[in-house]
């Protein structure tokens, strides 16, 4: 999305829902409890009504998308996160009461309680396009407010599914459906919003910033990186590949959270490629029959096969983990595989992999990892196996991430009441659950004055009382 002196033409689409919607919240800037579940149920009907349809159009997006995951990982995953918002939603809606100094004493008041900010922008990546376009919009909507999203170029199908069901469920002033291409994210950023919430690529992320920047629109940024994991000796080696494996495995390893490169102990590294081996093929006998799914796209895939070239060019071995019949690489199939032998030179410890290539490295001192890890832009999520305390707490307090997961990689993305959300390059703010609902709301503080007002006894002139008083109680400070 790159920026530049001449504004970007903002699409009649755009600009027609843009101002419904911001007439809609106008009409209603403080929508009821009520209200707010009841489109809270309206977006888990969208979701429960049409799961089979959503999960064909990812699939038809993907060329071959596994069924289960989208279910499983997706269309799953919003339902309960939106039933999970419906029944906690009274309780995040309550005002708070803040306590006051002591010169606001006695009969004064001080709250603060959660509006709607307005008309979000969302704009939504294609990796799991329905989890990254129902999870914000839980938030946004449980906060009162109206939605714009604008799906990838890449989830077509599924953006003009959306685009035609939505208005069954929830007006188009409310929430608004749009799919990508022929230059429109650009214009979609520069619209504005009073939030934009944004998910993909850092470089695409500093873009969007500089867009919201021109109307100083607020921006919720989840990015991605190279998210570390680090194996402990005292760690089994079976159950760290399983679970590794499986997390490089689910959507092809295209995941923002996902293990991007490995930190093994020295003498654990054959170990570990054989169970890693063990548990793709014990998964995937013929890993063309549809549960595994494919790289998104001709580019993508070019683009993961020059990183595999370019790091064996310069030195490094790829193990192939997978026995099965020979990956259709016409569907753009592709197996996961271990990279030994990487050097910091190589393009697959530069950039996010986002995709089945696992590179280890090995290390001898938890030391060498830590420093390694902060050298480098922080990382979205951060994994520790180990069954030692003491280490899990010395990798939690020195080192920083978006996430993290003990003894287990990516799972920590998909817990609702969990923030989700990155630390510098990785992303700004959060989302899920009650942060969620915080990131999309105006929280407004209120102080009301009292019958009594405590400041009348520090009025002018300061000479006498006035000054006592004061000295008093900065001795009781002190």
């Amino acid at each position: 999305m790159p920026t530049n002196s001449a504004a970007p033409h903002i699409p009649e689409e755009f600009q027609a829902v843009f101002t419904r919607q911001q007439a809609a919240y106008r009409q209603a800037m403080n929508p009821t409890l009520q209200e707010r579940q009841a489109s809270l149920r309206a977006l888990h009907r969208l979701v429960t009504d049409n799961a089979d349809a959503l999960v064909e159009a990812v699939n038809q997006d993907y060329g071959c998308r596994c069924r289960f995951e989208t279910r499983f990982a997706e269309v799953f995953l919003a339902q309960d996160a939106a039933l999970c918002a419906i029944k906690e939603l009274k309780q995040w809606l309550k005002p708070q009461k803040r306590h006051l100094d002591v010169t606001q004493y006695p009969l004064a008041k001080a709250w603060t309680f959660p509006q709607p900010v307005g008309v979000v922008g969302v704009v939504v990546p294609w990796n799991f396009p329905i989890a990254m376009a129902f999870q914000p919009l839980i938030g946004i909507l449980a906060a009162g407010n109206c939605a714009m999203v604008k799906m990838s170029e890449n989830s077509n199908h599924l953006a003009l599914l959306l685009k035609e069901i939505s208005p069954k469920y929830l007006p188009t002033d409310k929430l608004a459906f749009f799919e990508d291409g022929e230059g429109r994210g650009p214009a979609f950023t520069t619209l504005p919003f009073n939030h934009i919430f944004f998910t993909g690529s850092p470089a695409t992320g500093r873009a969007v910033m500089a867009n919201a920047a021109k109307n100083l629109t607020p921006v919720t940024l989840e990015l991605g990186g190279k998210s570390p994991c680090v194996v402990a000796p005292d760690y089994s080696i079976r159950t760290a590949a399983e679970r590794i494996l499986w997390a490089k495995m689910l959507n092809a390893g295209q995941i923002c959270t996902n293990v991007d490169y490995l930190f093994l102990p020295e003498d654990k590294v054959e170990e570990f490629i054989r169970e890693a081996a063990a548990r793709v093929n014990r998964c995937f006998s013929d890993i063309n029959q549809g549960d595994y799914t494919a790289i998104i796209d001709q580019r993508s895939y070019d683009r993961i096969q020059a990183t595999a070239a370019d790091a064996v060019s310069k030195g490094a071995r790829i193990v192939e983990l997978y026995t099965g019949p020979a990956e259709d690489r016409a569907r753009r199939i592709m197996a996961p595989r271990i990279v030994l032998g990487v050097t910091d030179d190589m393009d697959i410890m530069q950039r996010e992999i986002f995709g089945p290539l696992l590179p280890i490295r090995t290390y001898k001192t938890r030391q060498e990892v830590v420093d390694y890890v902060n050298a480098r832009p922080r990382p979205l999520a951060f994994y520790i196996y180990s069954h030692d305390a003491a280490l899990q707490t010395y990798y939690l307090n020195h080192t920083i991430s978006g996430g993290v997961g003990i003894n287990e990689s990516v799972v920590q993305a998909g817990i609702h009441n969990l923030p989700f959300g990155g630390s510098g390059n990785s992303g700004m703010g959060h989302y899920h659950g009650h942060e969620g609902f915080l990131t999309f709301s105006k929280l407004r503080p209120v102080f009301q004055q009292g019958p009594v007002r405590g400041l009348d006894f520090f009025l002018p002139p300061y000479a006498g009382w006035p000054t006592k008083l004061l000295n008093l109680m900065m001795k009781m400070k002190s």
